[in-house]
């Protein structure tokens, strides 16, 4: 019995030991590095805007959700709800994308960030930096005090600054992938793979510890 357990530790180890790295790799990389500075956190401006609620010169529909925000130094309001989200003006009138010039401006009021140019995102992208935000998007391409290019998203519509993508968050991405075993699209924690090599790391790990304390199989 101790031949057969000593035997699934080996093979299975030896089979294992490549994923037993990344995880080990990967995990030691999530420990070294704060998830703010991978979001691009520390480029980010607290502006205060100060908002007149008097500007806002129309009756307001029924929605589940109402935001009243600055684009630049234009009031808009955000009406949003499970089908569908909706950029007014102060009057009510349907808010126009901003332009490429807009969103640069955007980027240098909003972050610390110098914009260089600005270019329309409108296709979906599997394991892009931009998944998971609605299109479409404008990203800028801007650089920080040490010369480092650095992509900023922007909503179309009303300009927030959606997300912030580094070589520090390219690189956790990729860590990512390796970690969850989903090297393409890097979001799918569920996938079969995953579970596969979870399980025969388990019965590795457990037959280790039933080596290293050499458990009297007869009895």
């Amino acid at each position: 019995m101790r031949l057969i357990v000593r035997n699934i530790h080996k093979y299975l180890s030896f089979f294992i030991s490549v994923q037993l790295l990344l995880w080990t790799v990967s995990g030691i990389y999530f420990a070294f590095n704060k998830i703010e500075l991978v979001r691009g956190e520390q480029y980010r401006l607290n502006n205060f805007s100060n908002i007149d609620l008097k500007e806002i010169d129309f009756k307001i529909p029924k929605t589940s959700n109402i935001e009243i925000k600055k684009r630049l130094d234009e009031t808009i309001i955000i009406l949003s709800s499970d089908e569908d989200t909706t950029y007014l003006d102060s009057d009510g009138v349907p808010l126009n994308k901003i332009s490429s010039e807009m969103a640069m401006l955007i980027v240098k009021e909003n972050t610390t960030l110098i914009p260089i140019e600005a270019e329309e995102i409108t296709s979906p992208k599997k394991g892009s930096e931009y998944r998971g935000r609605t299109l479409p998007l404008y990203k800028v391409v801007s650089k920080n005090e040490k010369e480092k290019l650095i992509n900023v998203y922007l909503n179309i519509y009303s300009g927030e600054v959606t997300a912030i993508r580094s070589m520090q968050w390219k690189v956790w991405d990729v860590m990512w992938g390796f970690h969850i075993m989903d090297w393409r699209e890097r979001d799918n924690i569920d996938n079969l793979l995953l579970k596969i090599f979870s399980i025969l790391a388990l019965v590795s790990s457990i037959t280790g510890i039933l080596l290293f304390f050499r458990i009297d199989f007869k009895k």
